[in-house]
């Protein structure tokens, strides 16, 4: 394995901890779940010791319990939110892996080179010789299918079909690796919205009761103070999910942005490296054909 140019296994970072990587940019739910919870944990360490203190109500507020009684929504909304933290970076790195495959030099640009069905079949081989498990790799896997193609059918003319058809794949492939964090990023403002109404009951419930009890207005006072002082504490899980949704949600769009520019190259590539050399073929196919002087 030491003689390739790039080694999927060596390179992945799933491939690294000694999984089998998934395809392309895909991750692995069940490893960012194990990650993110141990991310979150980290969190919840590192702010410990000044929860300690009881000086910052924003530390305060990540802790159940205390003299405001506060939920313990807050430790899921935070699992929620490292856990697709830790999916979109192993994505990016998985994204980082894909662009190495872009600078394999397996068709040479020299605008004389052609790609054909006679020499289909050994850029195949290269292709095999300098990286491991080169069906990881998108464009590397999109250049073989289109050599394969042209190398068992032997038409020119369904290469680019091909080409277009396996752009379309990988981009529907692409938008669906998004489903978990998308998901991800619904159920956390939901979290919290949900901690604000527990929030909210028990403080208009405290209420309640107080009236219920037949108290003088001083009591009503005091009572209607600690409902609002409540309301102010349920609204906490609210604002922590809302940041936290809004964090996630950036970066997803900017990974999603980066990821449709590396499409964009891939299909480049392609028409650089295959489309472009496939129509000289036709122009000597074309010769041949009209002008036997050219054939021999």
């Amino acid at each position: 394995m030491g003689t390739y140019e790039l080694n999927f296994v060596m390179s992945d970072f799933e491939g690294r901890l000694g999984l089998l990587g998934k395809k392309y940019t895909a991750v692995n739910n069940v490893l960012s779940c194990v990650l993110g919870g141990g991310a979150t944990v980290i969190f919840y360490l590192c702010l410990y010791p000044l929860h300690l203190k009881g000086k910052w109500q924003m530390v305060d507020m990540f802790f159940h319990g205390g003299n405001a009684q506060r939920s313990s929504i807050p430790y899921y909304t935070m699992f929620l939110t490292f856990w697709c933290l830790v999916f979109l970076f192993i994505k990016w790195l998985k994204l980082h892996n894909q662009r190495r495959a872009l600078s394999i030099d397996v068709i040479p640009d020299n605008p004389g080179y052609v790609v054909s069905r006679m020499n289909a079949h050994d850029i195949i081989s290269a292709i095999h010789a300098k990286v491991f498990m080169s069906e990881h790799y998108m464009v590397l896997w999109r250049m073989e299918c289109a050599l394969q193609n042209l190398d068992h059918i032997g038409k020119i003319s369904e290469v680019s079909s091909v080409l277009k058809d396996q752009a379309d794949t990988d981009a529907e492939f692409t938008e669906s690796t998004y489903t978990l964090p998308k998901g991800l990023i619904w159920a956390i403002p939901v979290l919290g919205f949900i901690g604000t109404v527990l929030g909210l009951s028990q403080a208009v419930g405290g209420f309640g009761n107080v009236v219920a009890s037949g108290a003088d207005l001083e009591g009503l006072k005091n009572a209607l103070s600690g409902v609002t002082s409540g309301l102010a504490i349920a609204f906490e899980t609210t604002l922590i999910a809302l940041v936290d949704a809004l964090v996630v949600q950036l970066l997803m769009t900017f990974l999603m942005q980066k990821e449709e520019e590396f499409l964009d190259q891939v299909a480049r590539l392609c028409y650089r490296k295959i489309t472009s050399k496939l129509r000289m073929v036709d122009l000597v196919e074309q010769m041949e054909e009209t002008d036997p002087v050219f054939k021999q």
